[in-house]
């Protein structure tokens, strides 16, 4: 997000996961997210904050996913593409799901939308948006 903010600009992240921030599934995949990039290559926003929405906006991103999307080095990552490049960046064992890119897209999106359109029934939903811990303030986009 090349800008300016009280004068001072603004650094676009190399990483960025957009997630559903009422969803049980998604916020629980964000806390095992958080736990293994212990060098806190990712930041976090929900989908429902401004700052994901404005910066979809700038981007001229339209895509009408509302679970995980990856904008990493420039480009928009969507349904299981998404997960399995955010895995590869984790520690140990997350990296080894990236075998699952031996199976092309056809076949894994399905799986992931399945998932994705179930997930308020089978996880559940929240209120609202969590709110980070004081130890992750850093990493989220939103506050």
């Amino acid at each position: 997000m090349a800008g300016e903010v009280s004068g001072m600009s603004v650094t676009e992240p190399e990483a960025i996961i957009f997630f559903d921030g009422v969803c049980n599934l998604c916020n629980a995949s964000v806390q095992r997210v958080l736990n293994n990039d212990k060098s806190q290559y990712f930041k976090m926003a929900t989908l429902q904050g401004a700052f994901a929405q404005n910066f979809f906006l700038e981007h001229a991103f339209s895509g009408d996913v509302d679970s995980i999307i990856l904008y990493e080095k420039g480009k928009f990552y969507t349904y299981s593409g998404a997960v399995l490049r955010i895995a590869g960046k984790l520690r140990f064992p997350y990296p080894l799901l990236q075998a699952l890119f031996v199976f092309p897209a056809f076949i894994r999106d399905p799986v992931y939308r399945f998932v994705a359109r179930n997930r308020y029934r089978w996880f559940g939903k929240r209120a609202s948006c969590m709110i980070p811990e004081p130890r992750w303030k850093n990493v989220f986009l939103d506050t």
